[in-house]
């Protein structure tokens, strides 16, 4: 009898999110399908810093940072996710302003592994963790093993621009896939904090105009980006795409603008109605 959510192999892939995720299994490499049922919630495992760790650093935070974007992509397909992390110990308030900052959605709650399977309600379907220290190797479900993150911002001008608008770091983090290494340097924090302005100013320009459906291309290249292993890095290749594309109407780039961003979470859409 199946469990409540099946891994197997699919070779028809889904053009929409109907929630099918094919993820990358950290373990072994290969590719697997979390077919997820309507009614029950998929069991999410966050992995935090183990003992000894001397706090959160960005490493951490982009566990946090794909954890949510799987919970959005899972959320859009309309499914439940119930989510716990797991962490030896956190000062308090630390998750609370890491998460918040970014605009990610905390876990429902925070225990030790050993207790995890009891709040999630089961085993664990997926597993976030940047290491797959802690995690073992006879743990259930899917891995989701992030890549580091390496710092190289040291100038005032990097800081200035994750204080004016922390949501640059997202972008930063989410324009490479999440297996892959991040390096944050200062020109790419500040570029996307470019992007994020110009976007966003963009995305209000085009809701004045009549609506229009997102183009078929599009939403294909979107679906597929998202149901396939949480490719934030290929939708928003789409959306540059779309962006220097004249032939598409103002009122389709924004339809697909604020529909993706509901996955990415870079609040694309906060500047509607303030246009100067």
């Amino acid at each position: 009898m199946l469990g409540p959510f099946e891994v197997r192999t699919v070779r028809r892939r889904p053009t929409s999110l109907v929630g099918v995720l094919r993820l990358r299994d950290g373990r072994t490499g290969s590719y697997v399908d979390v077919a997820a049922h309507p009614s029950i919630p998929l069991r999410l495992c966050v992995h935090g810093p183990s003992a000894g760790a001397a706090g959160y650093g960005l490493a951490d935070v982009r566990v946090l940072l794909v954890a949510d974007v799987l919970t959005r992509i899972a959320e859009l397909s309309g499914l439940q996710v119930t989510a716990v992390l797991t962490a030896a110990s956190l000062p308090p308030g630390v998750l609370e302003q890491a998460a918040g900052a970014l605009g990610i959605n905390p876990p429902a709650a925070c225990s030790d592994f050993a207790e995890a399977g009891a709040l999630l309600g089961g085993p664990a379907d997926v597993h976030v963790a940047g290491t797959t220290a802690g995690v073992g190797d006879r743990a259930d479900g899917v891995l989701i093993n992030v890549g580091p993150v390496d710092d190289l911002t040291r100038g005032s001008a990097a800081r200035a621009v994750a204080a004016s608008d922390p949501l640059a770091l997202r972008l930063a983090v989410l324009s490479r896939a999440y297996h892959q290494p991040v390096e944050l340097t200062e020109a790419a924090l500040a570029e996307a904090g470019e992007v994020l302005s110009r976007w966003r100013h963009s995305v209000a320009e085009w809701a004045c105009e009549p609506s229009r459906p997102i183009p078929e291309q599009a939403a294909r290249e979107i679906a597929a980006a998202f149901d396939e292993d949480l490719n934030t890095a290929a939708a928003l290749a789409t959306l540059h795409r779309m962006d220097s594309d004249h032939r598409v109407p103002a009122g389709a780039k924004f339809e697909t603008f604020a529909f993706t961003d509901r996955v990415l979470g870079l609040e694309l859409v906060r500047e509607i109605g303030h246009l100067r």
